[in-house]
């Protein structure tokens, strides 16, 4: 296994996705607004979101063309179109 440049980018990322996840069960504890606390488990789920696309991006961006290897140009394109679409996971 080895470690991709993205990884401490990923860290960071699911770390802040832990801060807003303790936060929010402290505001669950304290019976803050529903409201409120909707607002903070989005922030949850964007931060996890977020750390699921950066890592999936460092994996087709070097792991799987690394193992693919020299392509032809059609083929190029076409992994570049779905590196493209994988963005709006």
């Amino acid at each position: 296994m080895s470690v991709h440049l993205s990884h401490p980018d990923v860290v960071k990322r699911l770390k802040r996705a832990n801060g807003h996840l303790a936060k929010t069960i402290e505001m669950i504890e304290e019976a803050r607004p529903c409201v409120d606390i909707a607002q903070q488990l989005q922030a949850v789920v964007a931060a996890i979101g977020n750390a699921k696309k950066v890592l999936i991006q460092d994996h087709i961006d070097h792991c799987l063309e690394e193992t693919l290897g020299n392509l032809d140009r059609s083929t190029k394109e076409t992994l570049n179109e779905f590196k493209e679409i994988t963005r709006y996971l």
